[in-house]
């Protein structure tokens, strides 16, 4: 196997880059939708908003008022069962600006005691002030959340009407809410990661790094060894080829799988290397995996057809080598 010094790295293969410093990145998206169970009281100011109402929860301890409604108090931590209409109209008690939202600002409505979050409209930021009046605009049609109000506009209203006790409506109440978090991020590879994508894309070669100290040769490659905590320097070409150490089948789905269950997710150690590398495990049927497949057993790669990406997807999958 071929061995080689850090200082004599060099990136290889189309698109990635010239040197291992040039910045390759790996575009990545985490998703996570789930369902929020809103509460009694959140379910009814929610539920108000179609009907142009803004309901708040009044604290019978220490009195103060939260909108929107509150099944506890945040003061003082007591129960809250007494709700009231609040009115539509407040004063701006802070505001920022953002690429995605326009402008944001904290809203303390008129009787309430703590600040409400929403959008200010027609006002941009550099037009808005601290004790800006501002009042709900309320969206053409109601779909049971929280955008039922469309923002706030700016108004030469004074204070709206004290709070009044909310005396029930008609309107079902919105028990849960659909929910997603979306984060979009460009991950830097960096010469380690960057090196080794680049070798499989380039040539289907896959390298590690030796440990000056215990000798190890770390697989995907590092800055410094996870045992002696010493600073790798020594490039190493490691084999497609490996044991198996530890296997699942799974058979759950969940968010953001890559492929459909049942599959095999295998801990493999390559020859030539010291650490383990997951990978998935195919070219058995998974009911005779259950069956057949052993720690300790060898696998081999089976490289996929067509364009390289440049990553561990470049395999397709491990494949059991069989003794006759």
């Amino acid at each position: 196997m071929e061995a080689r010094t850090a200082e004599s790295m060099e990136m290889r293969g189309q698109g990635l880059g010239t040197t291992p410093s040039e910045n390759p990145t790996f575009a990545g998206r985490i998703e996570l939708p789930y369902t929020l169970t809103t509460g009694k009281a959140a379910a009814t100011f929610l539920a108000e908003l179609a009907n142009k109402r803004l309901i708040g929860s009044r604290c019978t301890s220490c009195t103060d008022i939260a909108v929107p409604a509150q099944d506890f108090c945040a003061a003082c931590g007591e129960t809250l069962s007494d709700l009231v209409v609040v009115a539509p109209t407040g004063e701006v008690t802070g505001f920022t600006e953002t690429e995605a939202g326009g402008v944001l600002a904290m809203i303390r409505l008129d009787g309430a005691d703590a600040d409400f979050v929403h959008k200010v409209l027609d006002v941009g930021f550099d037009g808005l002030e601290i004790g800006a009046r501002v009042e709900a605009r309320w969206a053409d049609e109601a779909t049971g959340n929280v955008m039922d109000i469309a923002g706030f506009t700016p108004t030469e209203a004074g204070p709206g009407e004290a709070p009044q006790a909310f005396k029930g409506s008609d309107a079902e109440p919105v028990l849960q809410q659909k929910y997603g978090l979306r984060l979009e991020y460009d991950h830097a590879f960096g010469p380690y990661y960057g090196t080794l994508f680049d070798g499989i894309a380039s040539s289907r070669r896959i390298q590690g790094v030796r440990c000056p100290s215990c000798k190890c040769v770390l697989v995907p490659p590092r800055e410094y060894c996870d045992t002696c905590f010493c600073r790798t320097a020594e490039w190493v070409d490691v084999a497609d080829s490996g044991t198996i150490k530890a296997f699942s089948i799974i058979y759950m789905e969940f968010v953001g799988q890559t492929r459909e269950p049942p599959y095999v997710y295998a801990e493999i150690v390559l020859d030539g290397a010291a650490t383990r590398l997951i990978h998935t495990i195919a070219g058995i049927d998974v009911e005779d995996a259950k069956e057949r497949l052993r720690t300790g057993m060898k696998v081999k790669a089976v490289w996929k057809n067509g364009e390289p990406s440049g990553s561990l997807d470049d395999i397709e999958y491990f494949e059991p080598v069989f003794e006759d």
